[in-house]
């Protein structure tokens, strides 16, 4: 990163001395203002909570010679104060689980976040690319998973190669930047900045700062057998801790219908984070997440009913800190993650409606149901979620006169199902509570 510090710096130079390029040199400055509010409803007595938030990115790339660019963005997140997130819940003691991560979930006092989170040298030739240093990339297991107000972001080497019917891809992390932080981390460091749930004991995990791991491979090819048929392969190699091989076939029956499978197998690599169990991330052998999606389109929209199966013999682990799991039954404001002997059914219905000749929407129905171990078996359960049901309703408006305004809508239900033990831990921010997020994007 100071090889690259020192190359953006001496850029003026460059600029000088090479007079016959500089016509050829550009510069484009682009970005997102964001305005967010969101709300949580919680059960009865316990806390709800509300946060309003502005802030955005600022990004300028320069393409300093043919196939060369630099470039650099900066974060923001302002809390506009509507409400002390330092105070938890009487009952529980806990926190808000959605509304601080709009800040620096960290440091709740810190009202104004910033972040260099993009700084890179990109290279392109015709089916290749180069990037090196802080970036943001999307994988099924790291990215951005911007639905706060800083992503999360990446540092580290990235290679792409495309061509007409396959892509490939191969990275080298050395850190990242969690979702809701203001700094990047080393990748053991940034394991358990989030909440860890609990040990096969049933206590406070204890990986926080107990995690070693200096780097993460991952690589990806994404192939086109057929015209028909579609294979989209993954491998992750975390350092010391695991590795997760993803693998996703696509076939299309026809214009309008489409199968779809998935396979994620995880294994132990080293010690798992650490030597002592009690200290330990990946403290199993193995985790298998099983996955198949139909899909089906017409005039009226397009239907999904998607199945996911956690087998018995491991937890699915992944960091929350390096973005969603992009599973096929994942729906927004909840996570299949920490779950062993897990099942999850949701049915997706994505519509767009035209209201007039200026307003268009775009509405995704998420309606699915989880069924998991039960909250007292920590082996099974880390989070200790209970069963539930899931409503989302997603609305994206689309102005013809506001082309770059981009607002969003997102209504969420959770609500517990079969026998929940009578303690106010396994409902807060989890079950029977209703959530809001009401997002103003403009993009420039």
């Amino acid at each position: 990163m100071r090889l690259l510090y020192l190359f953006i710096f001496c850029l003026p130079i460059f600029s000088i001395a090479q007079d016959t390029v500089l016509v050829e040199k550009r510069g484009e400055l682009s970005g997102q203002w964001r305005t967010y509010y969101m709300m949580t409803a919680n059960k009865g007595n316990l806390k709800d909570f509300n946060a309003l938030a502005t802030g955005g990115k600022l990004k300028y790339q320069y393409k300093l010679l043919k196939g060369l660019e630099i470039g650099a963005a900066l974060y923001n997140s302002t809390n506009l104060g509507l409400q002390d997130l330092t105070n938890p819940d009487a009952t529980t003691g806990k926190l808000s689980r959605y509304e601080e991560g709009l800040f620096d979930r960290l440091n709740l006092e810190n009202d104004a976040v910033f972040l260099l989170g993009e700084l890179y040298a990109k290279y392109h030739l015709k089916q290749h690319s180069f990037t090196l240093g802080r970036m943001k990339i999307n994988t099924p297991l790291v990215n951005p998973e911007d639905g706060r107000m800083i992503p999360t972001l990446v540092q580290g080497l990235w290679y792409n190669f495309n061509s007409e019917k396959s892509k490939f891809q191969l990275g080298v992390l050395n850190e990242i930047a969690p979702r809701s932080t203001g700094e990047f981390y080393g990748i053991g460091e940034s394991i358990g900045t989030y909440p860890v749930g609990r040990n096969k004991n049933g206590d406070a995990s204890q990986y926080t700062n107990n995690t070693t791991s200096d780097y993460v491979i991952m690589a990806n090819a994404n192939l086109e057998i057929t015209e028909d048929l579609k294979l989209n392969i993954w491998n992750q190699f975390v350092d010391n801790i695991y590795n997760s091989f993803y693998i996703k076939p696509s076939y299309k029956l026809s214009e309008s219908v489409q199968i779809e499978g998935e396979w994620l197998h995880q294994n132990k690599v080293g010690n798992g984070g650490n030597r002592t169990d009690a200290l330990r991330y990946f403290n199993q052998n193995t985790a298998d997440v099983l996955g198949l999606k139909m899909s089906y389109k017409s005039e009226a929209g397009l239907i999904s009913l998607s199945y996911n199966r956690i087998l018995p013999n491991g937890q699915f682990l992944s960091p929350r800190e390096w973005g969603r799991e992009d599973l096929f039954s994942f729906q927004k404001r909840e996570r299949s993650e920490g779950s062993a002997d897990n099942h999850a059914l949701v049915f997706n219905y994505k519509k767009d409606l035209t209201l007039s000749k200026d307003l268009n929407l775009m509405s995704i129905l998420s309606i699915g149901n989880h069924w998991k171990p039960d909250v007292t078996n920590a082996i099974l359960n880390k989070y200790a979620m209970p069963n539930y049901t899931h409503i989302n309703l997603d609305i994206f408006f689309k102005m013809k006169n506001l082309k770059n305004l981009r607002p969003e809508l997102l209504l969420t239900s959770k609500i517990g199902n079969g026998d929940i033990p009578d303690n106010p831990n396994f409902i807060f921010n989890k079950v029977n509570m209703f959530h809001l997020d009401l997002i103003i994007n403009y993009n420039f």
